[in-house]
């Protein structure tokens, strides 16, 4: 199905299509907390992603226009990504997710200790 199906079918199929995978929200959440960051600091703070799998990540994000990236003439070459201001608005999202696992861990947790 193309993206433009997707839509048709349905925007919260395509939204999942734009934000699929593991990383992506990783990504944007890191960003969304430090505002700007280089390559390597954003590797450095998603834990388990390989620098390739981030390399894709980050294009494809630049590709959707949620994150932006700025390359610097210096040597060695200097990178920094941030949001966009379409991709900050994602924050509510992000927010309510991490929401959701705080109280998801503690019911849990909850259920766990009683058994």
């Amino acid at each position: 199905m193309t993206e433009k199906n997707i839509l048709q079918v349905c925007p919260f199929r395509y939204t999942l299509n734009v934000l699929k995978g593991k990383w992506r929200f990783a990504i944007i959440y890191s960003l969304l907390k430090k505002n700007t960051l280089r390559f390597k600091e954003l590797e450095r703070d998603i834990d388990g992603i390989t620098a390739r799998m981030l390399i894709k990540e980050l294009k494809d994000l630049e590709k959707e226009k949620v994150i932006k990236r700025k390359a610097y003439a210096t040597v060695p070459p200097t990178v920094e990504y941030s949001l966009t201001e379409y991709g900050k608005t994602l924050s509510p999202i992000i927010q309510s997710m991490q929401q959701w696992g705080e109280i998801h861990h503690k019911e849990i947790k909850t259920i766990k200790q009683r058994n």
